[in-house]
């Protein structure tokens, strides 16, 4: 099984941004625990980041060859229906993810344009979230 992992804007800032809302988590640490996640899990990933809506969505576009998207797309999340059309465009289930509860935080962060397109949502549970949505692709994708 093959999953994609895409992270969005300013995840590669974790540890330095916000440390009140996101801890002390670096990206590479978080990067470290999703492949070993997915290694006790015997799920091949590959683990994308960026910072730039258009490389989101091409990397979107190019998801065929994957079993499965986990997806944390950042503040696109709240603002992008290029990355809702992109899912949408590709056969691939996904499971949205987000390190904090965006429900307890600012009002805007409480909608997703992606949440009802996608096979389940995680948030809240820190770097877990990850490991919680490789193991739901498992299931899902199991199911197929």
């Amino acid at each position: 099984m093959k999953v994609l992992v895409i992270n969005g804007p300013n995840l590669n800032m974790l540890g330095m941004r916000e440390p009140e809302v996101y801890g002390f988590l670096t990206y590479v640490e978080l990067v470290r625990f999703i492949e070993e996640a997915a290694e006790g899990l015997k799920i091949e990933v590959e683990i994308f980041q960026s910072n730039s809506e258009g490389e989101i969505v091409d990397k979107i576009q190019e998801a065929d060859v994957f079993d499965g998207i986990l997806i944390n797309a950042g503040g696109y999340t709240h603002t992008s229906v290029a990355v809702r059309d992109a899912l949408l465009a590709v056969a691939v289930p996904f499971v949205e993810v987000h390190l904090t509860n965006i429900f307890s935080r600012e009002d805007f962060r409480k909608h997703s344009y992606i949440s009802d397109i996608a096979v389940g949502v995680i948030t809240g549970f820190g770097k877990e979230g990850y490991l919680l949505g490789l193991m739901a692709l498992k299931a899902v994708v199991g199911e197929r």
